[in-house]
């Protein structure tokens, strides 16, 4: 005789695990700027679904300053801020980690691991926003809509950001 505990059933089906782990993929690049004092941008990853609280997948900031000093900065990332970083304490396990240099980036985000919820059929939102010190920031917006097996998008930013692409699948 098999005995399946209910609580487990519930938390497998809410993480998503018993059909595969949902994963969304997320590719940006970080332009070189040529400019007098360059500081590498801390940049903010969240996703958005009409009707539901705002989810912080990363915050990418300078997580090795002496005793968290790097976080009195992160209100600069403005969006994100407003949106639900206030309410994030730092650093959080799974979502924060340090800044990128100049470059392709690629980040992973899966379901039930850091700040990434089960995805549910509809539309949704993945937000990214870049801010550098004595420098500009940008946010771009990448709508989605997710079927329950995969989602692409992918846009452009203008100057703090360039190409940034998604891939969500399970």
């Amino acid at each position: 005789m098999r005995i399946v505990c209910a609580t487990w059933v519930m938390l497998n089906w809410t993480l998503g695990f018993l059909d595969g782990a949902q994963t969304i993929d997320l590719s940006f690049t970080l332009p070189r700027l040529s400019v007098a004092e360059y500081h590498r941008p801390y940049v903010a990853v969240w996703l958005e679904k009409a009707g539901s609280a705002p989810r912080t997948l990363s915050i990418l900031y300078d997580v090795d300053k002496r005793n968290n000093a790097g976080a009195k900065w992160l209100r600069d990332v403005r969006l994100w801020w407003r949106a639900a970083g206030r309410m994030l304490s730092v650093p959080a396990d799974g979502v924060s980690g340090a800044t990128r240099p100049a470059g392709s980036h690629t980040l992973s985000f899966t379901a039930g691991r850091g700040g990434m919820p089960a995805l549910t059929p509809g539309n949704y939102v993945l937000v990214v926003e870049a801010a550098r010190e004595a420098g500009g920031r940008e946010a771009v917006r990448l709508p989605f809509t997710w079927s329950g097996t995969q989602a692409t998008a992918s846009t452009s930013g203008k100057f703090e950001l360039g190409r940034v692409s998604l891939n969500a699948r399970r």
